[in-house]
């Protein structure tokens, strides 16, 4: 069984699996960032998901700045759960996500469309090449060591 964090990996997908990579925890940030989702009860009605393991995704959502708790009732203490730029941030991945189980992992057509609120077009995810533009084959696609990989993981 997988552990939770990744520190033999150098790469930033096993740092962003550290994060993000439980499944509810996506499922969290998909109601906030397209059903408007910030209470708690809202999460739960929705995902139906246990309340403690809710509490401890949201807690740990927190944690890592995906984000915020705001109190909302002075009363009886009441939070909202609202995300951050590095929370909003993880749209595009959504999106690519919900493309490719649109075509791999569904059964006819696709159960979500995204579109843009501005003009009421669809959006997709691509992977864009500063200089050519679109990849569409993966096959083009390759990875390189980057600046901030550490000397000593450099092969020789």
């Amino acid at each position: 069984m997988l552990g939770k964090t990744y520190d033999s990996q150098v790469c930033s997908i096993a740092r962003a699996l550290e994060v993000v990579g439980e499944r509810w925890s996506l499922l969290i940030v998909r109601d906030a960032l397209f059903g408007g989702a910030t209470r708690y009860s809202d999460f739960q009605r929705s995902l139906g998901i246990a309340t403690n393991v809710l509490k401890t995704r949201l807690d740990g959502l927190v944690e890592t700045g995906v984000m915020r708790r705001h109190q909302y009732s002075q009363q009886r203490e009441q939070y909202e759960y609202l995300l951050t730029d590095k929370g909003r941030a993880l749209a595009h991945s959504l999106v690519a996500l919900s493309e490719w189980g649109d075509q791999w992992a569904t059964d006819g057509e696709p159960p979500i469309l995204y579109v843009h609120s501005v003009c009421g077009t669809g959006v997709t995810q691509k992977t864009v090449c500063a200089h050519c533009g679109v990849v569409e084959d993966p096959a083009e696609i390759r990875a390189e060591i980057g600046p901030g990989m550490p000397a000593d993981r450099i092969p020789a």
